[in-house]
């Protein structure tokens, strides 16, 4: 009964990683995307050359923010071995 306990503890922990980082930062970009895009379409179809929101504008640099810097602590978390034994620097 201890290993089953252990097993789904880590279970859901690997599920809400892989949520958060497997659907996560693609859904934030498509809202940093979103965000660009505020004010610049009608429904017809045609282009409006608008002022976008200074609030849009951060929202989407937040966004964009994040993503790169997950993609860089994930780049860094698989080559910590190398920059650690190559150069000694310890990242995490």
């Amino acid at each position: 009964m201890e290993t089953l306990k252990h097993t789904l503890d880590s279970l859901w922990q690997v599920v809400l990683v892989g949520l958060l980082l497997g659907a996560g930062l693609p859904a934030i970009f498509a809202f940093g995307l979103k965000a660009l895009s505020v004010g610049e379409a009608r429904d017809d179809g045609s282009t409006v050359a608008t002022a976008r929101p200074v609030a849009a504008t951060a929202a989407a640099v937040l966004c964009f923010a994040v993503v790169v810097v997950a993609i860089v602590a994930g780049i860094l978390f698989i080559m910590k071995d190398f920059l650690d034994s190559t150069f000694g620097i310890s990242v995490f």
